[in-house]
């Protein structure tokens, strides 16, 4: 994707979330909005606490309630996808119409990568059929090192 496709993509989402709160009369904050543009502007799996930063370094502020509200409301949007990668709390992406895919998480570092391979989703699908079920959905979550905390620290 383009530069400009991910720009027109980004702004297409901000005004999905402006619709859904004027659908769902909920008032279209600025800090609602700041939140909306650091998750949706990103690429990236945030935390809550992640989000908050971003939102200060961007010279806004926003309480730890109004993020979580507002992160709640975008992943009701159907906006953001909400991740559970069993680190103790959430991490938030946008969703973007983005196909499944699969996480690898660095145990140390903490750094997430997402891949997709269709091998995988023609196993995940024969697997079940030998066990006598229909897929609907699966999640594949792998846990490692990633290649800079294998290699340690540079020299």
């Amino acid at each position: 994707m383009s530069h400009e496709s991910d720009a027109a993509a980004i702004e297409a989402d901000r005004e999905a979330f402006r619709s859904y709160l004027r659908d769902h009369n909920l008032p279209a904050t600025a800090q609602r909005l700041v939140i909306a543009d650091v998750v949706l502007g990103t690429d990236r799996h945030l935390s809550a606490e992640d989000v908050a930063t971003e939102v200060k370094a961007r010279g806004a502020s926003a309480g730890t309630a109004t993020v979580y509200r507002t992160l709640d409301v975008l992943v009701r949007s159907g906006l953001v996808v909400e991740r559970d990668f069993g680190e103790g709390f959430k991490r938030y992406e946008a969703s973007r119409g983005v196909p499944n895919h699969e996480h690898l998480i660095c145990t140390v570092c903490g750094r997430v990568t997402e891949f997709r391979d269709e091998r995988l989703e023609r196993m995940t699908t024969l697997l079940a059929e030998a066990h006598d079920y229909s897929r609907q959905r699966h999640r594949l979550v792998i846990y490692g090192l990633c290649g800079d905390c294998r290699r340690g620290p540079a020299r």
